[in-house]
């Protein structure tokens, strides 16, 4: 095998990882304004206007804040997940029951467009 066959088959297999792993969430595919809309009924309160964690609502341990790199560094299919499920030995509740999982997409698609 040629240096360069070998090049063009990594590059190859380098492109399908990127495409199996896009979770399809840029903001021109996604509803932003359905995202913003759900973000201020179900989220804001706690998670703020900017996803800051400073909503009026406060919790011990404090609510995530959406624009940190601990958040961001997480893959989106793990922040759908809490999203969906919500997270254990915090006040982070499920919204399964009240989104849709298209719903859940928007609101993070558009948690994603907050400044860091």
């Amino acid at each position: 095998m040629t240096i360069a066959r070998l090049a063009v088959i990594c590059a190859l297999m380098a492109v399908c990882w990127l495409l199996a792993s896009a979770p399809g969430l840029t903001a021109g595919e996604r509803d932003l304004a359905r995202g913003k809309k759900l973000y201020e009924k179900y989220c804001l309160a706690c998670h703020g206007t900017q996803g800051r964690g400073d909503g009026a609502t406060q919790f011990d341990p404090p609510v995530a804040d959406l624009t940190s790199s601990e958040v961001l560094l997480k893959p989106d299919s793990r922040l759908l997940k809490s999203i969906h499920e919500g997270r254990p030995n915090t006040a982070m509740d499920a919204w399964k029951s009240a989104m849709s999982e298209d719903a859940i997409r928007d609101v993070l698609a558009y948690v994603l467009t907050f400044p860091r």
